[in-house]
């Protein structure tokens, strides 16, 4: 299943995301994921991975052209020059002259002159071939305004916390009024899913109840719920086994009912960052060079 961006570009809906994901361990992991069938590899400068994502696509074999990568700018190589140099960074770990994506990670309100810079610099690159398409992650309604009033291109992607506790419906309507694909990263619960302090979605009754009359776990119903309503989704993890359940989301459909059920779940509780709290005294880190 694909999904083709606002600039003709086609990027698998379904991907593989490597968040939290130690650099010892992310070879094997993104090597399991090529072989299971994902072809969209999400990374990003502030994993710590890029590196070892592109040794696990150079060990699989595949063609180049087979494997969208998708990467962001971390916020303390904001600025036009620092971002251009950035891309460099990521594609000399990367070990490709190309990127398919490349995102700026958060918005940085507060030095939102900085972001606008990073962004015109995605231009560049975007304009030189650099980067066949170029996005952001975790805009609110707000940044994406102040961005479309200071830039040319519309973002092809905006990565965004999605998931039934937390749909953020505001940003959806907002890229889809843009032309802007929402991506969700932790689309099966957020990243304290498997936390023991609160409500953890793989609990619930509803998911539980559609999950068993599909024949599927609560994991692969929420990918299903991404899926059927136009998002980009990217699931992580390092067991080979769930690698492969999360991947098994095309042989079957959730009904009208079924999703609107899901749509009601939302709490409305961010369990990521907030993005307003996102600024460089606290968030701030040098990313190595190549």
């Amino acid at each position: 299943m694909n999904l083709t961006l606002n600039n003709g570009v086609t990027m698998p809906a379904l991907g593989f995301g490597v968040f939290q994901a130690a650099p010892e361990e992310t070879v094997d992991a993104v090597a399991t994921a090529l072989e299971t069938g994902y072809r969209l590899i999400d990374t990003a400068a502030a994993y710590g991975n890029e590196r070892e994502v592109g040794e696990a696509i150079r060990r699989s074999g595949i063609p180049r052209e087979d494997v969208f990568i998708e990467t962001k700018v971390w916020i303390s190589d904001y600025g036009y020059d620092e971002t251009l140099h950035a891309f460099e960074k990521s594609t000399g770990k990367l070990g490709v002259d190309q990127l398919d994506l490349l995102i700026l990670h958060q918005a940085l309100p507060t030095r939102f002159d900085l972001t606008i810079g990073a962004y015109k610099a995605l231009e560049a690159l975007l304009a030189d071939g650099r980067v066949r398409a170029i996005g952001v992650s975790n805009f609110m309604v707000d940044h994406l305004a102040r961005l479309a009033e200071q830039t040319s291109i519309v973002p092809a992607i905006n990565q965004i916390e999605v998931h039934p506790y937390f749909s953020q419906r505001a940003v959806q309507e907002a890229d889809a009024a843009a032309g802007t694909v929402t991506q969700a990263w932790s689309p099966i619960g957020g990243i304290t899913a498997y936390r023991p302090t609160g409500a953890s979605v793989f609990d619930d009754e509803t998911l539980q109840a559609i999950a068993a009359a599909h024949g599927k776990s609560p994991a692969q119903v929420m990918l299903r719920w991404h899926l059927q309503q136009g998002r980009s989704a990217l699931p992580k993890s390092v067991r080979p086994a769930r690698i492969a359940e999360n991947f098994d989301v095309f042989d079957f459909e959730l009904t009208a009912a079924e999703l609107s059920s899901i749509d009601e779940l939302d709490t409305g509780e961010r369990r990521g960052p907030e993005p307003e709290d996102v600024t460089l005294e606290t968030f701030g880190r040098a990313i190595p060079e190549a």
